[in-house]
């Protein structure tokens, strides 16, 4: 039997975000492609009018949802049954750096996308929304390649999704990544303000290069990198970005002939290779990137937070064999 159609009212805390975002929590179970598809209908309706998927919902707006369609027939029973077995197999905790009634904070591992989409079925955000059902709102305020590790700030109230984003907006929040890359760093060199560009591949996939500042679709970026450790092989980066581009370490630093070790979008293919391979004594089959600290604004009391995630073990090990601590 069909669902009947149901009026929701916007209140403080769903404010702000996209309708297709509110549309997914609202209606747990249905497909996305059938979400889009009842918005371009103008089956739902936004203070009786029809609306766009991006339209940014406020607060007081009544949102008309129509019925879903259910049914109890046998293909579709499977349908429910294999959804849940996913569901249960994708339900996953990360490590907790921070957690409080605003946000949480953790510790993401390499290797893992922070959202579905672009070929991946499921993220970090996805897992935890699985892992934790009775949770209102889960929502990503920034993000991190799939190859980076550290830390990601995840909101559990629409009030600190926006304060959060306004932060990062605004360049208020100070996040510094630690990087490896293959030679010796000039310690002079500690400011990269080079302009980005996003572009295609033939086969679809992204990729961003250094483009002149006056290029059409540039991008101002800014990094700044400071030598940690270093020897006539590597360097050990602090990395701070005051912009939030996509790929920007890995670019600005690919551009200055010092790829970031392990980078397989812009690195050295032929080192990273060589690094993997069995007989190496210690092998590195990761790139070495981590989002190493994070300081902000708590988006609630006001206070200074500043988080801190230590390397994960493989490139900790990795590290100590190539840029021992001197005793």
């Amino acid at each position: 039997m069909p669902a009947e159609v149901r009026l929701v009212l916007v209140d403080d805390e769903d404010a702000g975000q996209r309708l297709d975002n509110f549309l997914f929590r609202q209606l747990k179970g249905v497909p996305k492609t059938h979400i889009y598809r009842i918005i371009r209908s103008g089956e739902v309706r936004v203070n009786r009018g029809r609306a766009s998927a991006e339209r940014r919902i406020e607060a007081g707006d009544q949102i008309r949802l129509p019925p879903v369609r259910t049914s109890d027939r046998a293909d579709d029973k499977a349908r429910m049954m294999s959804a849940s077995a996913t569901t249960l197999a994708l339900a996953r905790e990360f490590p907790i750096l921070y957690e409080d009634d605003s946000l949480l904070a953790i510790d993401k591992p390499a290797g893992v996308a922070v959202h579905g989409g672009s070929g991946v079925s499921f993220g970090v955000i996805e897992q935890l929304r699985m892992a934790r059902p009775q949770a209102r709102l889960l929502e990503l305020v920034h993000r991190l390649d799939r190859e980076t590790s550290g830390i990601l700030l995840v909101a559990k109230k629409r009030s600190a999704l926006k304060n959060l984003q306004d932060q990062f907006r605004a360049r208020e929040t100070d996040k510094t990544y630690l990087a490896l890359v293959s030679g010796q760093w000039p310690a002079g060199r500690k400011v990269l303000d080079k302009s980005l560009h996003k572009y295609l591949l033939p086969d679809g996939e992204r990729r961003v290069r250094v483009v002149a500042k006056d290029h059409p679709d540039a991008m101002p970026s800014l990094t700044l990198v400071k030598v940690a450790r270093a020897s006539s092989s590597c360097s050990l980066l602090e990395v701070t970005i005051k912009t939030g581009r996509t790929h920007q370490i890995r670019v600005h630093l690919a551009a200055e002939g010092m790829p970031i070790i392990g980078d397989e979008k812009y690195g050295d293919f032929d080192l990273n290779k060589a690094l993997q391979r069995p007989l190496v004594p210690v092998p590195l089959r990761r790139m070495f990137l981590h989002a190493w600290r994070l300081q902000f604004r708590h988006p609630a009391s006001g206070q200074s937070l500043q988080l801190q995630a230590e390397l994960p073990s493989e490139l900790a090990l990795y590290l100590d064999h190539v840029l021992p601590i001197p005793s």
